[in-house]
């Protein structure tokens, strides 16, 4: 029970897209704010549905449309109190191209993936590409926090 003083806790939701191609090499992108090596994603706006967001995001960051597929995870970032949705997609329409938002976009293999990418984010596409439930994990923005939960 809350007390009656505390404030009501408040949380941002941000989606990715662990977007596979048929050969099985997952799309990547390298942020232009940081350097780092990612899935395409980012913070959902009030007004858009879960799956529009998605689309929209990988859309802005990459020049490709994608399919919505199932679930395959769901992160929460510990310190900063951003919970992340993550979808497993496939390419539809468009070609591959840089943006504001982006300085690469490759297709990655599973082991790029786990060398290029930091703990808390090649999890999330290496838990896409795993068959079975969604994925529930905890972290402080760098290194997972708690055990694996299957949804």
């Amino acid at each position: 029970m809350n007390s009656p003083t505390a404030l009501p806790a408040l949380h941002s939701v941000s989606v990715a897209g662990a977007v596979v191609r048929e050969d099985g090499r997952v799309l990547a992108i390298r942020r232009a704010d940081n350097g780092t090596w990612e899935p395409p994603g980012g913070v959902l706006e009030l007004t858009e549905t879960v799956e529009d967001g998605l689309r929209r995001e990988i859309h802005e960051e990459t020049g490709l449309k994608v399919g919505v597929g199932q679930l395959t995870g769901v992160y929460k970032n510990m310190t900063r109190g951003i919970i992340a949705l993550v979808f497993r997609c496939h390419p539809e329409d468009g070609a591959e191209q840089l943006s504001p938002e982006s300085t690469a976009v490759a297709w990655l293999t599973p082991d790029e993936v786990a060398d290029r990418m930091g703990e808390v984010y090649a999890v999330r596409i290496l838990d896409a590409l795993r068959p079975g439930p969604p994925r529930i994990r905890s972290h402080d923005g760098h290194h997972l926090t708690a055990p694996e939960h299957p949804a």
